[in-house]
Protein backbone atom coordinates (compact mmCIF):
# COMPACT_ATOMS: atom_id res chain seq x y z
CA UNK A 1 0.00 0.00 0.00
CA UNK A 2 1.16 3.09 -1.36
CA UNK A 3 2.26 5.71 1.32
CA UNK A 4 0.15 8.27 -0.62
CA UNK A 5 -2.81 6.31 0.27
CA UNK A 6 -2.35 7.75 4.12
CA UNK A 7 -1.12 11.38 3.60
CA UNK A 8 -2.91 14.17 2.16
CA UNK A 9 -1.89 16.33 -0.75
CA UNK A 10 -0.72 19.62 0.71
CA UNK A 11 0.55 20.26 4.21
CA UNK A 12 -2.79 22.00 5.95
CA UNK A 13 -2.67 24.46 8.33
CA UNK A 14 -1.15 23.49 11.91
CA UNK A 15 -4.13 21.60 13.44
CA UNK A 16 -5.76 21.58 17.17
CA UNK A 17 -4.71 18.24 18.24
CA UNK A 18 -7.43 15.64 18.71
CA UNK A 19 -6.12 13.71 21.14
CA UNK A 20 -5.49 13.35 24.86
CA UNK A 21 -2.59 14.52 26.84
CA UNK A 22 1.32 14.40 25.02
CA UNK A 23 0.01 15.24 21.54
CA UNK A 24 2.98 16.91 19.67
CA UNK A 25 2.21 19.94 17.97
CA UNK A 26 2.91 20.44 14.55
CA UNK A 27 6.83 20.48 13.37
CA UNK A 28 8.21 24.00 12.41
CA UNK A 29 10.34 23.56 9.29
CA UNK A 30 12.42 26.29 8.21
CA UNK A 31 14.83 27.44 10.66
CA UNK A 32 17.10 25.75 13.34
CA UNK A 33 16.40 25.98 16.68
CA UNK A 34 19.14 28.23 17.04
CA UNK A 35 17.65 30.60 14.73
CA UNK A 36 14.22 31.50 15.54
CA UNK A 37 13.36 34.17 13.10
CA UNK A 38 15.48 34.52 9.66
CA UNK A 39 15.61 37.86 8.12
CA UNK A 40 14.31 37.85 4.52
CA UNK A 41 17.49 37.61 2.60
CA UNK A 42 18.73 34.89 4.94
CA UNK A 43 15.34 33.25 4.57
CA UNK A 44 16.15 33.47 0.56
CA UNK A 45 19.38 32.10 0.99
CA UNK A 46 18.61 29.57 2.77
CA UNK A 47 15.60 28.61 0.42
CA UNK A 48 18.34 29.14 -2.47
CA UNK A 49 20.71 26.29 -0.89
CA UNK A 50 18.01 23.53 0.12
CA UNK A 51 17.04 23.90 -3.98
CA UNK A 52 20.33 23.07 -5.18
CA UNK A 53 20.70 20.67 -2.75
CA UNK A 54 17.78 19.04 -3.75
CA UNK A 55 18.87 19.19 -7.81
CA UNK A 56 22.11 18.06 -7.02
CA UNK A 57 20.58 15.01 -5.22
CA UNK A 58 18.33 14.26 -8.42
CA UNK A 59 21.26 14.53 -10.63
CA UNK A 60 24.29 13.08 -8.79
CA UNK A 61 22.32 11.02 -6.17
CA UNK A 62 23.11 11.69 -2.23
CA UNK A 63 27.01 11.00 -2.41
CA UNK A 64 26.85 14.53 -4.66
CA UNK A 65 25.71 16.57 -1.86
CA UNK A 66 28.59 18.21 0.22
CA UNK A 67 28.82 21.58 1.83
CA UNK A 68 31.13 22.82 -1.61
CA UNK A 69 28.76 21.22 -4.13
CA UNK A 70 26.19 23.04 -2.61
CA UNK A 71 27.53 26.31 -2.17
CA UNK A 72 28.66 26.76 -6.01
CA UNK A 73 25.13 25.41 -7.06
CA UNK A 74 24.15 28.21 -5.10
CA UNK A 75 26.19 30.20 -6.23
CA UNK A 76 27.22 31.59 -2.48
CA UNK A 77 30.40 31.12 -0.39
CA UNK A 78 30.73 27.81 1.05
CA UNK A 79 30.69 29.73 4.62
CA UNK A 80 27.50 30.43 3.88
CA UNK A 81 26.62 27.07 3.68
CA UNK A 82 28.28 26.11 7.36
CA UNK A 83 26.59 28.91 9.04
CA UNK A 84 23.44 28.24 7.88
CA UNK A 85 23.19 24.09 8.60
CA UNK A 86 26.49 23.98 10.35
CA UNK A 87 27.34 20.91 8.76
CA UNK A 88 26.59 17.98 6.52
CA UNK A 89 24.09 16.26 8.40
CA UNK A 90 22.50 19.38 9.52
CA UNK A 91 22.07 20.28 5.57
CA UNK A 92 20.64 16.55 4.93
CA UNK A 93 18.40 16.95 7.56
CA UNK A 94 16.89 20.36 6.63
CA UNK A 95 15.69 18.29 3.51
CA UNK A 96 13.66 16.37 5.44
CA UNK A 97 12.30 18.63 7.44
CA UNK A 98 9.41 18.95 4.79
CA UNK A 99 8.24 15.30 4.27
CA UNK A 100 8.31 15.24 8.23
CA UNK A 101 6.02 18.34 8.80
CA UNK A 102 3.51 16.72 6.12
CA UNK A 103 3.58 13.74 7.92
CA UNK A 104 3.01 14.89 11.36
CA UNK A 105 0.29 17.26 9.85
CA UNK A 106 -1.81 13.65 8.41
CA UNK A 107 -0.89 11.81 11.70
CA UNK A 108 -2.49 14.96 13.69
CA UNK A 109 -5.56 15.88 11.78
CA UNK A 110 -5.61 14.11 8.22
CA UNK A 111 -7.72 11.65 7.36
CA UNK A 112 -8.35 8.24 8.87
CA UNK A 113 -7.08 5.87 9.50
CA UNK A 114 -3.38 7.54 9.64
CA UNK A 115 -5.26 10.59 11.06
CA UNK A 116 -8.09 10.95 14.17
CA UNK A 117 -11.15 9.16 13.87
CA UNK A 118 -10.29 5.65 13.24
CA UNK A 119 -9.20 2.67 16.09
CA UNK A 120 -6.03 3.43 18.03
CA UNK A 121 -4.72 -0.09 16.69
CA UNK A 122 -5.93 0.83 13.10
CA UNK A 123 -3.62 4.25 13.06
CA UNK A 124 -0.58 2.21 14.59
CA UNK A 125 -1.03 0.91 11.30
CA UNK A 126 -1.16 3.28 9.06
CA UNK A 127 1.34 5.29 11.04
CA UNK A 128 3.71 2.83 10.40
CA UNK A 129 2.84 1.82 6.67
CA UNK A 130 3.04 5.52 6.19
CA UNK A 131 6.57 5.69 7.66
CA UNK A 132 7.91 2.42 6.07
CA UNK A 133 6.95 4.42 3.11
CA UNK A 134 8.32 7.61 3.13
CA UNK A 135 11.70 6.17 4.49
CA UNK A 136 11.77 3.71 1.61
CA UNK A 137 11.26 6.94 -0.72
CA UNK A 138 14.12 8.82 0.78
CA UNK A 139 16.31 5.67 1.90
CA UNK A 140 19.63 7.41 1.00
CA UNK A 141 18.66 10.31 2.15
CA UNK A 142 17.55 9.10 5.73
CA UNK A 143 20.93 7.28 6.04
CA UNK A 144 22.77 10.12 5.18
CA UNK A 145 21.29 12.35 7.16
CA UNK A 146 20.76 10.10 10.38
CA UNK A 147 22.71 11.95 13.43
CA UNK A 148 24.91 10.07 15.79
CA UNK A 149 23.36 7.45 17.85
CA UNK A 150 23.39 9.66 21.35
CA UNK A 151 21.52 12.93 19.33
CA UNK A 152 19.02 10.51 16.98
CA UNK A 153 16.56 10.43 19.62
CA UNK A 154 16.57 13.86 20.33
CA UNK A 155 15.62 14.83 17.14
CA UNK A 156 12.38 16.86 17.16
CA UNK A 157 11.08 14.65 14.01
CA UNK A 158 11.76 11.79 16.25
CA UNK A 159 9.94 12.78 19.18
CA UNK A 160 7.41 14.15 17.89
CA UNK A 161 6.71 10.01 16.14
CA UNK A 162 7.39 9.14 19.82
CA UNK A 163 4.76 11.21 21.51
CA UNK A 164 1.94 9.88 18.92
CA UNK A 165 3.57 6.29 19.63
CA UNK A 166 2.78 7.02 23.48
CA UNK A 167 -0.42 8.37 23.21
CA UNK A 168 -1.95 5.39 20.76
CA UNK A 169 -0.56 2.86 22.76
CA UNK A 170 -1.72 4.61 26.40
CA UNK A 171 -5.51 4.72 24.85
CA UNK A 172 -4.71 0.53 24.19
CA UNK A 173 -2.74 -0.78 26.86
CA UNK A 174 -3.87 1.17 30.36
CA UNK A 175 -1.85 0.87 32.98
CA UNK A 176 1.26 -0.69 30.98
CA UNK A 177 4.60 1.03 30.94
CA UNK A 178 3.88 2.37 27.73
CA UNK A 179 7.59 4.79 27.24
CA UNK A 180 9.19 1.30 27.21
CA UNK A 181 6.98 -0.21 24.23
CA UNK A 182 7.72 3.01 21.76
CA UNK A 183 11.29 2.17 21.37
CA UNK A 184 10.37 -1.17 20.39
CA UNK A 185 8.07 0.17 17.75
CA UNK A 186 10.52 2.92 16.56
CA UNK A 187 13.01 0.51 16.09
CA UNK A 188 11.22 -1.31 13.40
CA UNK A 189 11.02 2.25 12.01
CA UNK A 190 15.03 3.00 11.70
CA UNK A 191 16.18 3.93 8.29
CA UNK A 192 19.22 1.46 8.93
CA UNK A 193 16.84 -1.50 9.24
CA UNK A 194 14.65 -0.56 6.35
CA UNK A 195 18.08 -0.33 4.16
CA UNK A 196 18.85 -3.91 5.25
CA UNK A 197 15.67 -6.05 5.04
CA UNK A 198 14.96 -4.50 1.77
CA UNK A 199 17.87 -3.56 -0.30
CA UNK A 200 20.20 -6.30 1.82
CA UNK A 201 17.70 -9.17 2.06
CA UNK A 202 15.50 -7.99 -0.67
CA UNK A 203 12.10 -8.39 1.18
CA UNK A 204 9.05 -6.92 -0.51
CA UNK A 205 7.68 -4.08 1.25
CA UNK A 206 4.47 -5.88 1.41
CA UNK A 207 6.27 -7.99 3.56
CA UNK A 208 8.29 -5.31 5.54
CA UNK A 209 4.70 -3.95 5.95
CA UNK A 210 2.85 -7.22 7.18
CA UNK A 211 5.49 -7.85 9.89
CA UNK A 212 5.25 -3.77 11.38
CA UNK A 213 1.27 -4.72 11.82
CA UNK A 214 2.03 -7.95 13.19
CA UNK A 215 4.58 -6.20 15.97
CA UNK A 216 1.45 -4.09 16.70
CA UNK A 217 -0.58 -6.64 17.02
CA UNK A 218 1.22 -8.65 19.48
CA UNK A 219 2.23 -5.55 21.30
CA UNK A 220 -0.94 -4.25 21.76
CA UNK A 221 -2.44 -7.48 22.63
CA UNK A 222 -4.83 -7.84 25.41
CA UNK A 223 -2.65 -8.22 29.32
CA UNK A 224 -3.37 -10.91 31.13
CA UNK A 225 -4.41 -9.49 34.61
CA UNK A 226 -2.02 -9.63 37.35
CA UNK A 227 -1.67 -13.63 39.15
CA UNK A 228 -3.84 -14.78 36.14
CA UNK A 229 -1.89 -17.80 34.17
CA UNK A 230 -0.17 -17.17 30.63
CA UNK A 231 -0.92 -19.05 28.05
CA UNK A 232 0.46 -20.01 24.82
CA UNK A 233 -1.47 -18.95 21.59
CA UNK A 234 0.14 -21.62 20.26
CA UNK A 235 -0.35 -24.32 22.96
CA UNK A 236 -3.00 -27.36 22.35
CA UNK A 237 -6.04 -27.24 24.19
CA UNK A 238 -6.50 -29.71 27.15
CA UNK A 239 -7.84 -33.17 26.79
CA UNK A 240 -10.25 -35.14 29.22
CA UNK A 241 -8.61 -37.62 31.46
CA UNK A 242 -7.94 -40.46 29.89
CA UNK A 243 -8.75 -39.62 26.42
CA UNK A 244 -5.53 -40.82 24.15
CA UNK A 245 -3.88 -38.87 22.17
CA UNK A 246 -3.93 -39.14 18.54
CA UNK A 247 -0.63 -40.23 16.59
Amino acid sequence: MLYAVFMSSALPPCPQPQEPVDTPRLLEVGTGPEEPCLRADAARNRARLLEAATRLIAEHGVAGVTMEAVATAAKVGKGTVFRRFGDRTGLLTALLDHSSARLQADFLAGPPPLGPGAPPRERLHAFGVAVLHLCADQLDLQLAALPEPTRRHLHPSNQAMRAHLLVLLRQLLPGEDCELLVPVLLAYLDPALIHHLTRQLGMPMARVEAGWCDLVDRITAARPTAGAPRTSPTAAPARPAGTASRP
